[in-house]
């Protein structure tokens, strides 16, 4: 008796759509596959995306006249309480950089006052060009008054800064005075001979001592002897020990 043969299980049976759906899903999916996918997903996108501004236009189609007209006046009120805001920011911003511009150039004019009164002070060294006069004197015959005379004739030529014997700072308080040895000048002892160093316009300095009747004519006239050279830059390192006034006090 022949036995039937056994039926195979495999791939004689039909392929059911169950079947090619799991294969397909277990297979590696193809780069034409992924692009499509990507493409399908942003038309998706896209179609919320114009049916949200579809519904936007219907929300505002659905109002009356008179709304859109109210809201398009709000929205014109705050655009202008924005432009007042800005305006006045602005003008805030302005206000300050001015008072700030202000102060700073105060602050300059203070400064460049002060330092101006320190050289005319005597209470800051100074350098600058200038003439240096030397007085020779043997018989001691040039008194304070001569010199006092050189003094005021070399401020009215402008002079900003006068030394003498590298020792003496002149201000607006030196006083000079005779003494059995010489000069005294704010209460210095000076030897000769007498060593002016003067910082100012070197010409119209040498022009007011040189001029009939000024410094080197009175010099002369006593015996003396007064050379006026020109000098490019001179250090005037001698200070001065200002005096607080004792009567005088600022006006209010």
């Amino acid at each position: 008796m022949s036995s039937m043969p056994e039926s195979n299980s495999g791939s004689d049976e039909p392929t059911t759509g169950r079947v090619r759906l799991w294969r397909a899903l277990k297979a590696r999916p193809a780069r034409a596959q992924i692009v499509v996918a990507v493409l399908l997903g942003v038309l998706g996108f896209a179609a919320v995306m114009q049916v949200q501004s579809v519904r936007e236009d219907e929300d505002f189609a659905g109002y009356r006249r008179g709304d859109l007209v109210q809201l398009l006046d709000s929205l014109d009120a705050a655009h202008e309480r924005v432009s007042a805001d800005l305006q006045e920011l602005n003008a805030t911003r302005d206000r300050l950089e001015s008072s700030t511009n202000r102060t700073k150039a105060a602050r300059e004019a203070a400064a460049k006052e002060a330092e101006r009164l320190s050289v005319l002070s005597g209470t800051v060294p100074v350098t600058g060009p200038g003439v240096r006069i030397t007085i020779t004197d043997e018989e001691n015959a040039v008194g304070a008054s001569t010199l006092l005379n050189a003094v005021e004739e070399l401020r009215d030529a402008g002079a900003e800064a006068i030394q003498i014997n590298g020792v003496v700072r002149i201000i607006a308080q030196s006083y000079f005075v005779d003494s059995d040895r010489g000069i005294r000048v704010d209460g210095r002892e000076l030897t000769r001979p007498l060593v002016l160093d003067v910082i100012g316009d070197s010409d119209t300095l040498q022009d007011a001592v040189g001029f009939r009747g000024g410094l080197i004519d009175e010099v002369e006239l006593v015996g003396g002897q007064a050379e006026v050279e020109e000098v490019a830059s001179i250090d005037i390192t001698a200070l001065s020990d200002p005096r607080e006034p004792e009567y005088a006090q600022p006006a209010s």
